[in-house]
């Protein structure tokens, strides 16, 4: 179906299927026709190319997915949204719906069972109140995926691509950075949705390699470190870690100087490697004490 942008067809879909937008479930539906051909041109969608969309609404991306993609798989929460994809979709043999939690499904299992010899790629309309935890879930599944290209809150954008060791870091920017590499690819004016919500968008794109793109002796303790340092940003890194993993102060202190670390820095100034040598510290001292 086309015209999905639309606001007359929108409203006409919304009539026919009863359908009304959740708040709960952060449903903006974007009418602007340009934004949707982009995301599926930069996601990398072409021919052996397979793609798991994430909540495709009335199905506005996923159609332009299905253009370019060998497959097209949609994982979509609400059970509202299956006869309006039933109808809006119905052109494209390539495209499956799935009525599931992202949070939930086991997207290694859904990968075999359904892109079986393709590459694989992530595109999506993410809901404001899931992005972080939808986008930590793809990286920390470690799935066999190439990249990840998401529409997020503008605010959220700058800080997922913020470079670690700047002002705008997080826990996330360093868990995004040590997975892939991101790139901010454009902005989208929050007049694009319907309803339109009160903050502009951007489109993101994390690009994910074989390897994590620093080495650590442990992950988890890698980003125990990490989520501690940034757990009380406005102290030094030597007592937000000491406070929050409840390390004495002293062995921190230890880890710092064997790493080459100011004791007066700050977790938004810190780089990859230097929490990567941090967390190889304190877990080389843990397990000598074993």
């Amino acid at each position: 179906m086309d015209n999905l942008t639309n606001i007359l067809t929108i409203k006409d879909l919304l009539s026919r299927h009863g359908f009304t937008f959740s708040k709960a479930l952060g449903q903006n539906f974007l009418i602007n026709p340009s934004v949707c051909p982009r995301m599926a041109e930069y996601c990398g969608a072409q021919e052996d190319v397979g793609v798991i969309e994430v909540g495709p609404g009335f199905g506005v991306l996923t159609h332009e997915l299905c253009k370019l993609a060998d497959k097209v798989v949609s994982i979509e929460l609400d059970k509202r949204l299956m006869p309006v994809l039933k109808e809006t979709m119905a052109e494209h043999s390539n495209f499956k719906v799935i009525n599931e939690d992202i949070l939930k499904i086991d997207l290694h299992k859904l990968i075999e069972d359904e892109f079986k010899g393709m590459r694989v790629v992530v595109c999506a309309n993410l809901p404001y109140y899931i992005t972080s935890p939808v986008i930590m879930k793809l990286l920390e599944d470690k799935l066999p995926i190439e990249s990840i290209t998401v529409m997020v809150q503008k605010e959220a954008a700058q800080r997922l691509c913020a470079q670690v060791g700047t002002r705008d870091s997080s826990a996330i920017t360093v868990a995004v950075n040590y997975y892939s590499e991101p790139q901010l690819l454009f902005h989208v004016s929050s007049g694009s949705f319907m309803p339109a919500p009160k903050v502009d968008s951007a489109v993101i794109r994390l690009d994910i390699g074989a390897q994590p793109r620093v080495e650590c002796k442990n992950e988890k303790m890698f980003f125990k470190v990490v989520k501690a340092a940034f757990a009380q940003r406005r102290k030094t890194v030597l007592n937000s870690i000491s406070s929050s993993m409840g390390i004495p102060k002293a062995e921190v202190e230890c880890a710092l100087v064997d790493s080459g670390i100011l004791l007066t820095i700050r977790a938004e100034q810190l780089t990859l490697t230097d929490f990567a040598k941090i967390a190889d510290s304190i877990y080389e001292r843990k397990n000598k004490d074993v």
